[in-house]
């Protein structure tokens, strides 16, 4: 299996000089960041005034754009040209500060060069957003101090980590208590064989170092993550023919994940919590992930875990909490099942896949 230095240099080569635009990779990722539904106003003005050349040159999986960013400190792992960056710096507004970090320095350079057109864009009078050079495994290395961040936020860059218990476990300790790892990513339906993970390609294109999904759940747990929750998915389609045969039976998805750090005492019963309608672009109802919707003023009963999580993070204000005398029985499973949580199943409920279209088809494409 290729070493974690043969890995990053690796990405570097692909990412900073062979693709030149999003419809330069070779499977639907970029295309499973287009919404199934209606974005939040906020977003959506927030992506349409990224200056078109950082734009252009996106390479995501995903839209991770969780609620409630204003006035946040927010890291962004793997910013590459910074369309990310530049749209949570709108979102977190003047008083809030974005951070992202890349390990490519023809990206980071790149994005250095559009921070005054969106402070002007925005109408700042103050820069807040910074990019560093840095590798996500590393964290404190580039600056990044613990307790730091109130969100760390991420889009397919995971993937391309050949240690991605250390990117964790760096978010974990980058984050303050409450703090959210809200991130989009490859995953793989099966564990992906040690042949496929020294492909430079298949690096590349994230499908060699693709999770295999239930082992987040381990590795969450692992560096002290709550459970992750499970809040869209879509499955990924290859379009090269060499690249789908080299992946054989295994399938594709691109997913968000979001799980928090938790105080070390956690509610340990039941609670009944009430949405207040406060959240900015959601006044009448808060869709938590895929298995949790709180709408406005109707009470819902959740178990130990989600209570502390709304007690613990920045959603606190907007819930009105009452702890009940009722024992969890999610957090007394000796096997609990997380068959919600397979971005398998969910991309294929929605019916959510990303067939290609003659837009992108190139030449040696199927």
């Amino acid at each position: 299996m290729a070493t974690g230095d043969d890995v990053r240099e690796n990405v570097k080569k692909y990412y900073g000089s062979l693709l030149e635009t999003s419809s330069d990779v070779q499977t639907s990722a970029p295309s499973c960041s287009v919404p199934r539904s209606p974005l939040p106003k906020s977003v959506k003005d927030a992506l349409s005034q990224v200056h078109p050349e950082v734009t252009k040159k996106f390479f995501g999986c995903g839209l991770p754009f969780p609620a409630k960013l204003e006035g946040c400190r927010v890291l962004d792992l793997g910013s590459g040209y910074g369309r990310d960056s530049f749209a949570y710096s709108k979102l977190v507004g003047p008083s809030g500060h974005v951070t992202g970090i890349d390990m490519t320095e023809e990206l980071v350079i790149a994005s250095r060069q559009y921070i005054e057109y969106h402070r002007n864009k925005f109408g700042y009078k103050e820069p807040n957003v910074t990019f560093v050079l840095g590798y996500m495994e590393k964290l404190n290395e580039a600056g990044i101090q613990d307790d730091s961040m109130d969100v760390v936020l991420s889009n397919c860059v995971v993937c391309l980590c050949a240690d991605k218990k250390a990117v964790l476990q760096q978010a974990y300790n980058a984050l303050k208590e409450g703090g959210e790892l809200y991130f989009s990513d490859m995953y793989a339906s099966k564990v992906i064989p040690d042949h496929m993970k020294k492909d430079p390609l298949l690096w590349g294109e994230g499908m060699g170092g693709s999770l295999f999904w239930k082992d987040l759940i381990s590795l969450a747990h692992s560096v002290g993550f709550s459970t992750p929750h499970l809040v869209s998915s879509s499955s990924i389609v290859v379009y090269n023919n060499e690249l789908k045969a080299k992946a054989g039976d295994i399938n594709y998805s691109s997913s968000t994940y979001r799980m928090f750090k938790l105080p070390k005492s956690q509610v340990m019963t039941q609670a009944t919590v009430i949405y207040k309608g406060t959240v900015t672009d959601f006044p009448d109802q808060l869709d938590f992930d895929s298995n949790h919707c709180f709408k406005k003023d109707v009470a819902v009963e959740v178990n130990g875990t989600m209570a502390t999580i709304l007690q613990s993070s920045r959603f606190s204000p907007d819930f009105k909490i009452e702890i009940l005398d009722k024992p969890d029985k999610s957090s007394s499973e000796s096997t609990p099942q997380y068959c919600h949580l397979d971005p398998f199943l969910l991309a294929e409920k929605l019916g959510y896949t990303v067939a290609q279209s003659s837009k992108t088809k190139k030449e040696g494409f199927s």
